[in-house]
């Protein structure tokens, strides 16, 4: 951060010759902060209402703890994802406050309560889509969203997914977790009147090439409403319904 440039920021304020909201404004500008081998965007949560998350896949521990422990000081409920076992011993023996979501392999550090607000609701297809389907519901509630899990409806059984027809109805977005042909976001989009995020998974055999033939069928559904993020990407699915639910529930 730009020590100075605070500085002068907050005397200007201080003087009456800058108005509170021009700040403010230019506070979402200042730059990162360069720990040589990573350039933290620590003021990404004035600008999107959300603190950077580490993508811990590709790191090493040592430089998750340091990314980490950095982002963890200056916010609260910082989340890495992708964190193995790993990186959560390591982070955990670095004595950073911190907690750990195994099947959606999320840390959380600086844990602090949030009040939740409005309903997304997430819903997958088979337990083997769980990692991805807790990866989206995890971090979804860490930003404080009130979340609700429908798990195993896929379509091969659908009157377990009728069955929760009223909680969706409820809903203000809704995340889908499919594999395999994920035919399910096509669909609960033709169930309800709430926009539907899809995500694809790899899960699947053979043909269904990694989520591939999942994807491909969510960007083909003929049903409106629904958008679609990259395959097993939970992370991104909720950051999309966190922005949808809290705009509606301000609305209301």
């Amino acid at each position: 951060m730009d020590i100075e440039r605070l500085r002068t920021l907050l005397a200007q304020v201080q003087a009456g010759t800058l108005a509170p909201d021009v700040a403010l404004d230019r506070l979402r500008r200042l730059p990162y902060e360069d720990l040589g081998f990573a350039k933290l965007d620590t003021h990404r949560a004035l600008r999107v209402g959300a603190p950077e998350a580490v993508f811990c896949a590709g790191k090493t521990p040592e430089q998750v703890v340091a990314i980490l422990g950095r982002l963890a000081a200056l916010h609260a409920n910082v989340l890495a994802t992708r964190a193995d076992t790993l990186i959560h011993e390591a982070v955990r023996r670095a004595g950073l406050p911190v907690t750990y979501h195994e099947t959606a392999r999320l840390l959380v550090a600086n844990p602090t309560p949030v009040e939740p607000v409005g309903l997304v609701v997430v819903v997958s297809a088979g337990t083997s889509d769980l990692p991805v389907a807790e990866e989206a519901a995890v971090t979804a509630e860490v930003r404080g969203n009130r979340v609700e899990r429908v798990y195993d409806s896929g379509v091969a059984g659908l009157h377990r997914l009728l069955a929760q027809h009223p909680l969706l109805l409820e809903a203000n977005a809704i995340i889908v977790v499919a594999g395999m042909e994920g035919a399910l976001a096509s669909v609960v989009g033709g169930l309800v009147d709430r926009p539907v995020v899809a995500v694809p998974t790899s899960v699947g055999y053979g043909v269904a090439e990694g989520g591939f033939a999942a994807l491909v069928t969510m960007l083909a559904s003929c049903v409106p409403g629904i958008a679609v993020v990259n395959i097993d990407n939970g992370f991104g699915a909720a950051c999309l319904a966190d922005r949808i639910n809290k705009l509606a529930a301000k609305i209301r």
